[in-house]
């Protein structure tokens, strides 16, 4: 089977090309490299992978690489994923996440490809009401990031029911570490996770800054939930899987597992990736500091808009339904993506 990685130039998109690589799978890239690397695809294990430049919203761009390699489905992680940008240029990240989102599934379904795996995001809950998060918890996005991600959610859903969709979207808490085989690690311009930035901080011997230490958390800071990105494509293949398998095909319902099958043989399955576990930015510097061996400097900054104050999920439907689980603490993430920093300085 052919997959198009979209983003597959990027932090997740890069590592979700390896997994597919290593599990058998022909993938071919599809990246404008506004936030990807072309890099990123270097060495042995890329080796034979295709970089197809083009933007997700160039219909006709698209249209020729699916024909060009036989796509038959896509894993689509490209997209801007700042809190604190979409709130300044709420505009951009509407038509970059959600617009172009429409006219790449367009696209495909009017190529015949109808398996797609969506990069969604914890975003889409906002302030939580209980946690851990299930999903069925209600979605009230609190910033344009999480909007723009929850308004293709509903695109798709649209299209599972009238043109056949078979589709997934996986809703990521915080994604962390690199390829333990070191093959691939984690690289943003600009860099706005935590975890890159308290490395940085180490190895720069500069201070790390704490966005907020008032939240209603016990040491006053942001409580996030932290899953190693191998685990996180790992949840990706076993989505296609389940998605190129089937399923029993019934009126336009929603069943007891969650999954919303159609008479037009759409499929819509829902999970979080998350660990259940979690864990304050305070937590995770003292943590670095354990992995690292070496204290970190810190400074306060004030809170950036649109921050919940805890998000940690409930993975128990998709652990139930297709036997995921997470391999990789946090301190081995952290230790993952120190020797990948290391590396790459």
């Amino acid at each position: 089977m052919v997959v198009m990685v979209t983003g597959g130039a990027g932090y997740i998109g890069s590592h979700a090309v390896l997994a597919l690589r290593r599990a058998g799978y022909d993938v071919v890239v599809y990246d404008n490299l506004s936030r990807g690397f072309a890099e990123a695809l270097q060495g042995e294990a890329f080796a034979g992978v295709p970089l197809e430049v083009g933007d997700v919203g160039d219909r006709r761009r698209v249209r020729e690489v699916i024909d060009k390699y036989g796509v038959e489905a896509v894993l689509h992680f490209a997209a801007l994923a700042q809190v604190a940008e979409s709130v300044e240029q709420p505009a951009r990240y509407f038509r970059n996440n959600t617009l172009q989102g429409l006219d790449l599934v367009e696209t495909l379904l009017d190529a015949g490809v109808r398996t797609l795996i969506f990069s969604s995001t914890a975003a889409v809950y906002g302030e939580p009401e209980r946690v851990p998060i299930p999903e069925d918890h209600p979605e009230r996005p609190t910033n344009p990031y999480g909007r723009s991600k929850l308004a293709f959610e509903f695109i798709l859903e649209s299209l599972a029911v009238a043109r056949g969709l078979r589709y997934a979207a996986l809703r990521y808490f915080n994604v962390a570490g690199a390829d333990p085989e070191g093959q691939a690690g984690e690289r943003h311009q600009p860099e706005t996770h935590l975890i890159p930035l308290i490395l940085a901080a180490a190895l720069d011997h500069h201070p790390v800054r704490i966005f907020g230490t008032d939240y209603p958390t016990p040491d006053g800071t942001c409580i996030r939930d932290y899953v190693h990105v191998t685990d996180l494509v790992e949840a990706h293949l076993l989505a296609l899987r389940k998605l190129i398998e089937g399923q029993p095909r019934v009126p336009a319902v929603t069943t007891a597992a969650g999954v919303a099958e159609t008479a037009s043989g759409g499929c819509r399955l829902v999970y979080n990736l998350g660990s259940e576990k979690g864990y304050s930015v305070r937590e995770v510097i003292q943590a670095a500091e354990r992995v690292i061996g070496m204290p970190i400097q810190t400074e306060i900054a004030p809170r950036r808009p649109g921050d919940p104050a805890v998000l940690v999920a409930s993975s128990e439907r998709i652990r139930r339904e297709l036997g995921w689980a997470p391999r990789y603490g946090l301190e081995e993430m952290l230790a993952t993506a120190w020797a990948w920093h290391q590396a790459h300085r």
